[in-house]
């Protein structure tokens, strides 16, 4: 039987409560008692893509971040590629393509090229294999005149592009990508969704995990979703599947009708 490309196993992840004026100060020696993941268990498997929909605060990116290794689980296990997030975080780097949606990570004093050859370095790649991947993916997401640029001096759409270039860089095996067209615009996002499933997930090698409030990009890309609320799981299927089980008629009547929230809430819970 084929390893999964992501286990999850029973994840919890608990955050201390966030406090303002001089309470902050006693913020350390909190307890932590906000839930982000309650005993969250999936798999997507290999050659997959699998989309997590959910309001905000539903635990989508504390879980993506888990798998890329950015944070430590309170209780379960997660392994990317076979390998443990927590006791084997090298090795699931190595396999691993991460795009953060807001916070990019970039070195904002020095070029994007700059950046990206960086990035290429610590994925093992020559100068040459970056120089060429980057000369590749700089004509794909149409950056090639921001690589001379600073990054601080480049626009919040050019920088998400130069981020899903950097995800992309070393040809992982497993993607996580979190809203990846948040500040693309509408052209910009079109292309790319047709990019992602062409030309990396129909060849079937690599994986990917993804967060999206746009639903039709969820429709177009994923051949699974997962309905989160509250860091829990309450259904994991097809869209299709989705709707004939809870006789909706689209993914935001599923997401309405899994988590019991009124029509009223629609554009607030999984717009917002």
């Amino acid at each position: 039987m084929t390893e999964p490309a992501i286990a999850v196993e029973s994840l919890g992840k608990l955050f201390p409560p966030t406090l303002s004026g001089w309470r902050a100060f006693l913020q350390p020696f909190e307890k932590s008692t906000v839930v982000a993941l309650a005993g969250l268990s999936l798999e997507v498997r290999a050659g997959e893509s699998l989309a997590l929909l959910g309001a905000n605060g539903a635990g989508k990116s504390t879980l993506l971040r888990i798998l890329a290794t950015l944070l430590v689980p309170t209780a379960g296990h997660a392994r990317v590629g076979g390998h443990d997030t927590v006791h084997h975080s090298r090795d699931v780097r190595r396999c691993l393509g991460y795009h953060a949606g807001t916070d990019h990570g970039f070195y904002p004093r020095l070029t994007a090229r700059q950046n990206l050859l960086f990035f290429g370095r610590l994925n093992l790649l020559s100068n040459a294999a970056a120089s060429q991947r980057i000369s590749a993916l700089a004509e794909q997401f149409e950056i090639r005149n921001a690589l001379h640029r600073q990054v601080r001096t480049l626009s919040s759409g050019t920088v998400q592009r130069l981020s899903l270039a950097r995800a992309l860089l070393h040809q992982p095996s497993v993607l996580l990508l979190d809203e990846p067209t948040r500040s693309l615009d509408a052209i910009a996002a079109a292309e790319f969704r047709r990019f992602l499933k062409s030309e990396i997930l129909r060849p079937g090698h690599t994986s990917l995990l993804f967060a999206s409030h746009t639903l039709p990009e969820v429709e177009f890309l994923a051949d699974r979703v997962a309905v989160l609320d509250a860091g829990r799981l309450l259904a994991c299927d097809t869209p299709s599947a989705l709707k004939r089980s809870t006789r909706a008629a689209s993914l935001e009547d599923v997401f309405l009708r899994l988590t019991g929230r009124g029509a009223g809430s629609s554009e607030r819970s999984i717009a917002e």
